[in-house]
């Protein structure tokens, strides 16, 4: 479920939280709202461009352009939307909009609109500051953090050469000075003696990571221990357990997990209104088989 929900095109509310469009002049108490709240900014062969346009178009920007003032970024994105505006006109009388894969495309684009827009209103209303903040108390708070592990290491490319590592270090060679020396690591770990600092189970390859959590500290491996990228020879130099991140830490994890987790619903929702039918290699309806989610 969790792949069928990064295969939907996340709306732009959900990516980020646009800052405030600059607003438009405030109508007077109790009087009918006006154009001058939506002024004509310009007109392509008739099409009217308005400051709502603009707005929309400014609040897909990343917030950095969207601190510049007014005066300039309004004139920066009218002209870009008269230059779309243009192109859409010639593109439609050069009849490009009735090709075959022009038309699929616009289709496809329509529907992703559609299903964005459910998407929206499903799960934006349920994205509140009350909502992280459950999620946290019933996740994080009160919870010790993360093990983490202070390691170094030495990468060869055959078991018969961390074998000799091993046996080297056994005779009280320095784990440092054959990191240097021997290590195939392409990253900094070679320049500082193997050491990698401090790391969490996610940091590393599961293979590497159960051999550290093994080891004791100030112990190195007994045996070799094989990853994708060669044969490692490993060094625990310590271990300690991270404090419990804080809310806000976390406010933008906790905040596309309850995304995530709004859009399954949501989907699973939708699901449940419909009848679907999976047909086989042979065109024949297969049998029903309960959604997995």
């Amino acid at each position: 479920m969790a792949l069928l929900a990064s295969s939907f095109i996340i709306p732009p509310a959900f990516a980020a939280t646009p800052a405030p469009a600059p607003a438009a002049p405030a109508a007077k108490p109790g009087a009918p709202a006006t154009a001058d709240q939506n002024p004509l900014l310009a007109t392509v062969n008739g099409q009217d461009i308005r400051l709502n346009d603009v707005r929309q178009a400014m609040a897909t920007m990343p917030e950095q352009l969207r601190k510049l003032p007014d005066n300039i970024i309004v004139p920066i994105l009218l002209n870009q939307l008269v230059d779309q505006r243009a192109i859409q006109v010639a593109a439609a009388k050069a009849g490009l909009d009735k090709q075959p894969d022009v038309q699929q495309q616009m289709q496809q684009a329509a529907q992703n609109a559609l299903q964005n827009a459910y998407l929206s209103a499903q799960v934006a209303p349920t994205l509140t500051d009350d909502a992280v903040k459950a999620y946290y108390d019933k996740n994080y708070a009160n919870k010790p953090g993360a093990e983490e592990i202070h390691a170094r290491h030495i990468l060869v490319q055959t078991e018969a050469e961390a074998n000799d590592v091993i046996k080297q270090l056994k005779a009280g060679a320095d784990f440092g000075q054959l990191a240097t020396k021997l290590s195939k690591d392409p990253g900094s770990a070679k320049q500082n003696g193997g050491d990698l600092g401090w790391f969490k189970k996610g940091d590393m390859l599961p293979t590497f990571w159960d051999a550290a959590s093994a080891m004791q500290p100030n112990t190195f491996s007994q045996t070799p221990v094989h990853t994708q990228y060669g044969w490692h020879v490993i060094q625990v130099l310590g271990k300690r357990t991270a404090p419990t991140p804080t809310l806000e830490a976390t406010r933008d994890q906790i905040r596309q997990k309850l995304i995530q987790e709004g859009v399954q619903k949501a989907v699973s929702n939708a699901l449940s209104q419909v009848k679907v039918v999976r047909f086989g290699p042979d065109g024949k309806p297969l049998p029903e088989q309960p959604a997995a989610h």
